[in-house]
């Protein structure tokens, strides 16, 4: 919802028109405004075991500090990107980071994905990442009313029934439910939030991709879904 805070005596109708005149979240490209506008590398830690492409739809630093530390050399590529060039590049894995603004209005990413993905190489996203991998094998994106904000947001894994206490901080999601995404048969829920059930984590059945709607990064905190980070590594060392 758009809004505007005044002080004082103000002229209402004026107000109200600036209010209107700033463009509504539904398809908005905000991830290329916070985008890196070239490519930069991330040193691995230690000895460099893979190298890793990072898409930069506004990616924290400590994301990529924590593949560095997993022996991770990452190049972290603008969200203008195109796709043939991803693919060129033949990489270990590909991690979509997370982002500001509408995924319907991001879609550069969705070939890079699917083609990354049908090498056979790994594919890790987060929050908006997570959107994009799910519209890249055919789901559909919403927003959602009032989104989620800030810290301890319950997500229940259901491979194990464990509950992971998450740092969130989303306005869409992805149409589904525990039952599976419309539209992305092949797509598998990992993942659900335990205040709203929406769709938190996804798999791909048959491809070495998957994707969280939360932060995994831990910065500051929680560190219950750090793990994530393992499994992109241990995924990419499955391929060596």
């Amino acid at each position: 919802m758009r809004g505007a805070i005044a002080h004082g005596e103000v002229d209402l109708s004026a107000l109200r028109e600036r209010v209107l005149r700033h463009p509504c979240m539904e398809g908005l490209d905000l991830a290329s405004e916070v985008s890196a506008e070239s490519d930069y590398q991330v040193a691995a830690i230690g000895e460099t075991r893979f190298r890793v492409l990072a898409y930069d739809f506004g990616v924290k630093s400590h994301s990529l500090q924590l593949l560095a530390e997993r022996g991770c050399e990452v190049t972290v590529l603008p969200a203008s990107t195109p796709s043939e060039e991803v693919l060129a590049a033949e990489p270990d894995g590909l991690f979509i980071s997370n982002g500001p603004g509408d995924p319907d209005a991001v879609g550069q990413a969705l070939g890079a994905i699917r083609g990354i993905a049908e090498q056979g190489k790994p594919v890790f996203g987060i929050c908006l990442g997570h959107q994009l991998v799910a519209r890249a094998f055919g789901a559909e994106t919403y927003k959602l009313p009032y989104g989620h904000r800030g810290g301890n947001h319950p997500v229940r894994r259901l491979a194990d029934g464990a509950v992971e206490i998450t740092a969130q901080n989303h306005g869409f999601a992805v149409r589904g439910d525990e039952g599976g995404i419309p539209g992305a048969p092949e797509l598998r829920v990992t993942h659900l939030n335990l205040n709203d059930g929406t769709v938190e984590g996804l798999e791909h059945q048959r491809l070495p991709v998957f994707s969280v709607q939360y932060h995994p990064e831990a910065a500051p905190g929680p560190h219950d879904s750090r793990y994530l980070f393992d499994r992109f590594v241990d995924a990419m060392q499955g391929r060596a």
